[in-house]
Formats: structure tokens, sequence, C-alpha cells
């Protein structure tokens, strides 16, 4: 199943008995969070343990400070409602349809063609559409907005103000005209301008630097010559726009609210040539409709509940955080650029989405889970020899990989590591523990059984330099530090080890069944 808008999602999740509506007053600074946090960690050991994993998703509908505005948050904070809005009854039949698509080999013969036709019509009914008009149109304000008119929450006591935690930030690559739908969070410096905390690594981040590059180019050439410059102005215009100059602007649209495919798109460790918006419409099945903005030349989701449009201007830091983070640790403060809002669209009487981050376990950690399941068959396409990985919560996502893999060289586990550290966002995986494809990864105590007892620590684990995820507080460097492998693999004599290897300890399956018959007669439980 699907779902239209963020709404139609909102109902859903109250008719499975998945939201708890919350009519006492609330303040956004820091209760939302405490109240949120509680939730999200319920089941675990002296936390809530009358409520399922997770707790439901909470909608907040009196908000001291707002009245009539409602907030939801821990929308994805369960297996569950990861799976019910992705809608798949299990993570990996995403991950299915993902292989078969990889899968699909070139047709062979007229008649080959002709049954691939539905197949990829199907494809093309998934890419966007741009609209007229839509909801998120419903109120348009070019004047006498303010960002502190909305529910926007300070989450933790040393935060360095309001941040906005869960947009969908679309930019456009200024040479290929691609979009990209990314999440980044937003410090609210006042009502019209906001922090744009683009970690370096991040396409957006590229975006900005690609602009930055096109406008020293400009500016190089106009230094070789005037006659140039002027001829260009003479012909109704300079070389490049506005956007593309130092000191010039880069168009930003954020929305804020979409349906629950649409915003984990956000999150997806995509490839930059593939826009978010086709991996939503792959994954709701069926096209995100798409309305232009007021003020920007950018394209935003029709449904969204809110629009904020505006630019980054390119000589402009400022400095952005702290911020509590998913690290459980707060990122320090550091110099960002600055988002201007020139318009704000929104519905009527708008729904506020946000998360928090913090100490494990919360929301963003089914959502990275669920990154794990849909994404293995990509790794697999270029790591075939992998079986499977598990990113435990408490790892944060970037601190620890478990992999167990097909052995079937001397020092493959080794070219696992370094194939690992050269995909994309998985480059700043800090330690990476690769076992034999008959440990079970997701069995965090079989792992530790297995792979501490596999181990020679000098001769086993392997540390290299290169790039760190920037809220990596404990790296040499901001964004540059080492990390680590460790082979848990059996040991070969190809490897060098030429002692006998021993068995694993298991019972006979005869006396097994034998005592299976038994069993209740022993009274034990």
């Amino acid at each position: 199943m699907s779902y239209r808008d963020l709404r139609d999602w909102i109902s859903a999740l109250e008719s499975a008995g998945e939201l708890k509506r919350i009519r006492t007053a609330v303040d956004p600074i820091l209760e939302v969070t405490e109240i949120a946090d509680r939730t999200s960690k319920a089941g675990r050991k002296g936390s809530l343990p009358n409520l399922t994993p997770g707790g439901p998703a909470l909608l907040f509908e009196n908000l001291t400070g707002h009245p009539g505005s409602r907030l939801l948050i821990n929308q994805f904070g369960s297996e569950r409602r990861m799976k019910m809005g992705l809608g798949v009854d299990a993570l990996d039949d995403i991950a299915e349809r993902i292989r078969e698509l990889l899968n699909m080999k070139s047709p062979e013969g007229f008649m080959g063609k002709l049954k691939m036709l539905p197949m990829l019509a199907d494809m093309g009914k998934l890419f966007p559409k741009t609209v007229p008009t839509g909801p998120c149109k419903e109120v348009i304000k070019r004047t006498g907005f303010s960002l502190l008119d909305f529910p926007i929450l300070k989450c933790w006591p040393q935060d360095g103000g309001r941040f906005i935690t869960l947009p969908c930030v679309i930019t456009r690559d200024p040479r290929s005209g691609k979009r990209n739908v990314g999440m980044y969070r937003m410090q609210v410096y006042d009502e019209r301008t906001t922090g744009m905390h683009w970690q370096r690594q991040k396409v957006a981040a590229e975006h900005y630097r690609e602009r930055l590059r096109m406008g020293a180019a400009q500016a190089a050439a106009g230094a070789r010559g005037a006659a140039v410059d002027i001829m260009a102005r003479s012909s109704g215009g300079s070389m490049l726009a506005e956007g593309n100059r130092p000191g010039g602007k880069m168009e930003v649209a954020v929305a804020i609210g979409t349906d629950p495919a649409l915003t984990f798109s956000a999150i997806v460790p995509a490839p930059p040539e593939v826009e978010e918006f086709i991996i939503a419409g792959f994954l709701r099945q069926q096209p995100v409709e798409l309305v232009k903005c007021e003020t920007v030349d950018l394209e935003v989701p029709a449904n969204a509940e809110i629009v904020l449009e505006g630019y980054v201007q390119l000589d402009e830091l400022r400095p952005e955080g702290p911020f509590g983070d998913h690290t459980g640790f707060y990122t320090l403060q550091d110099d960002y650029p600055v988002f201007h809002i020139t318009c704000i669209t929104h519905r009527k009487d708008p729904i506020y989405a946000t998360t928090i981050v913090g100490k494990p376990p919360m929301e963003d950690g089914w959502m990275g889970k669920a990154v794990e399941r849909i994404f293995l068959p990509m790794m697999r396409l270029t790591i075939p020899e992998i079986v499977d990985v598990n990113l435990p919560v408490e790892g944060i996502f970037h601190n620890l990989m478990l992999v167990s893999i097909r052995k079937s060289y001397p020092g493959q586990a080794r070219k696992v590591m370094h194939a690992i550290w050269s995909l994309g966002q998985a480059m700043f995986t800090k330690c990476i523990v690769v076992v034999d494809e008959d440990v079970n990864v997701q069995d965090i105590a079989e792992v530790t059984l297995k792979a501490l007892n596999h181990i020679d620590p000098e001769r086993d684990i392997q540390f290299t330099l290169g790039p760190i995820d920037s809220l990596d507080h404990a790296s040499r460097l901001p964004n540059y530090g080492s990390k680590m492998g460790i082979d848990a693999t059996r040991k070969w004599s190809t490897e060098g080890f030429q002692r006998p290897w021993p068995d694993e300890i298991t019972m006979d399956p005869a006396v097994k069944a034998i005592v299976d018959k038994k069993w209740k007669n022993l009274g034990i439980d």
C-alpha cells in the first residue's frame, strides 16, 4: 500500500493502532524530545515495558506557544511502521524487487524485446510528474512569514537553538540539472534564515562546491579579458547566471511533511545520478507529483505540508550548532552555509513532521535498518561474495558493520573491507568485522563468540586512513582519521596458518531428536 500524503499516512497509522494523539499541553522546547525519547526506547530494560518496541507514533495537538498546531514524531519508530510506510510485509521484499531490477538482462531477439515492453512501461510510470498545483499551495506567503510560527523543536539542552530535523532539502546539480533530495538538519537563526548542515561528503554540498567552482572559473575568465565580459553584458546578460558568479546564490527548496516513502528516500545513499523522486516512486509504486515553486526554479512535492523556498548565498558561512546528534554526543559548533527564505507555502492547518536523534535506540535506528536491508543487493552488485550485513543500532550506522562472506581465496576478507570503504557513504565505516558465511551477523552474540575466537589480534586486525564522518568527535582531524578492519574468518594454510582448525561443538542430530521426544516429560518447562 502507498500513501498519497502525510495525512493519508497518519490515518493508516491510527487505524492500525500505531498512533497516539497527545492532547496534554507540551512545550516543543525540550519537552517533546523527552516524551519522544522515552517512547522510542519502549521495550528496553527499565523503559516503558508495556509498550511494543519503539512505542507508537505521536501526534501532539496542544503545543505550548503554538495554538492550533500539530506535530508528528516517531512515525518510523518501529519495524512494523517502517514496513507499513514502505508498503511491504518484510523489508527484504524491497530488496528482492531491487535484485530483480538489477538482474534484468538485455533482451535477445525481437520477441525478447517485446516481452520487456510492459516492464519498461511500468518503470516509466514511476517517474515524477509535474502538476499545475497541489495542497502545498493552499496558503502562499511571500511576505509577513515567520519560521517561528511552526512548532520547531529545541531537542537537547545544549543545542544552539531550534532545529528542523526531518526536511527534504531539494537542490539541483548546476551542470547536469539533476535534482537531489537530501535530509540535512537546519538550525533556525531567526524568522527567515537557517543554517544548512551540508556535510562535505553529501550531494548537496557537492552542488554548492560546483557552484563555487563555476563562479571562480568565470571570475578567472573575466580577469583574462574585460572585452569578453563587455560583449556578454551587451548581449543581454553575463555568461553564467547570477547564481553561478562569485558571491551569487544557489537556489534551494525544502519540503516538510511528505508521504513516508518520499521522506525515507531523502536518507537513502543513492548514486548521485539517480533522483530521489524516482526512488520514492519505485518504493511507493506510483509517481511523485511535483509543483513549481513560487520564487525559485525548483519543483517540490505537491502534497507536502510545508514548503520553504529560498537560496544559499555562496560567500556566506555562519556558526551552526551545537546539536545533540545520533552519536549520543553533541556535534560541536562549526561554520555552514546560510539558507535565506524568500517564500513559505503550506497546507491549511499544516502538520509539522519532525524527529529527534540521540542515544540509540531511537526512530532513526529503524530507518537505518531499512536502508541496510534495501541496499544489500546494491552492495552485492559490487561485492558479490557478501552474504549478509548488519549495522547494529548501537554502532550508530557508521561505527560498526558486521559482514558475512562466502570465502573462496586467501585474503578475501581484507579485499571486502577495502571494497566497502570505497562505496559511497560506507566509506565512513569506522570498524568492519568480516566473518564466514555460516555466521549469522544478525545475532550479535554469535558474532562476538565466533569473531573473538577466530582472531589473532596482531595478525587479523588492520588499520587504514581515510575520510571519517563529520560527526566523529574522536578522529585525529575533522573528517579524516583511521578505520579498522577485522578478519574473523577461518584462516587457511594459504594464508600462512599451519595449525589444525578445530571443529565447532555441536550435538549429534539423532540425540537431539531423541531428547525432543522426551522433553515434555522432563518437566523442565
